[in-house]
């Protein structure tokens, strides 16, 4: 796995209708309109951010949990819309024995249902396979989120089991997820 590449300067990634890139300071309010909207984190460990100066910070944060190469958080912005945040994809829980990352993604709600994240997921898995040479790219999933499920899927992602009561994620209590799993190989006979 070559992650030093994906360290040396943030990626900046293209798709047919998307960017992925760099959240910065002056993409505050796509990204308080996100942190602010209880129905973007019904299904994930995320409590909403209702202080716009609290959302702020985490712009900071992520700068700071990527110079540490700990997690990778790129804004999802469409292309017409160059600088108009739309979603938030990140990687953690970095696992370099195996090769392997978690992926994440959440969306603002006035573009769900566009094809958006189904897009930004396959980039990303594009992008770590063929430049990074990840082996595994995982997401873990609440049952009751369809949305996420069916995003995962169509980008070729299986179904490897229901962990139960697995996390005590903030806000919802201990959880069941669905674990979805796609590897290197998989990808590379499609």
């Amino acid at each position: 796995m070559i992650v030093d590449h994906l360290f040396d300067r943030f990626p900046v990634l293209e798709s047919d209708h998307l960017l992925l890139k760099k959240v910065e300071e002056h993409h505050l309010d796509g990204l308080y309109e996100i942190y602010d909207n209880e129905r973007v984190f019904e299904y994930c460990g995320i409590v909403p951010k209702h202080n716009k100066e609290t959302v702020r910070n985490m712009i900071g944060h992520f700068e700071r949990d990527y110079n540490k190469r700990f997690k990778v958080k790129w804004g999802i912005f469409r292309k017409q819309e160059s600088d108009t945040l739309v979603g938030i994809i990140d990687t953690f829980d970095w696992n370099h024995r195996v090769d392997m990352v978690t992926v994440g993604y959440y969306l603002a709600e006035r573009v769900w249902g566009q094809g958006i994240a189904t897009e930004a997921v396959g980039r990303l898995i594009k992008y770590f396979f063929e430049d990074i040479g990840v082996n595994r790219i995982q997401a873990e999933v609440m049952p009751v989120n369809g949305s996420s499920k069916r995003v995962l899927l169509k980008n070729g992602f299986l179904l490897e089991g229901t962990l139960r009561q697995a996390q005590n994620w903030t806000g919802k209590g201990i959880v069941d997820l669905e674990i979805y799993g796609y590897l290197r190989e998989d990808y590379i006979t499609e």
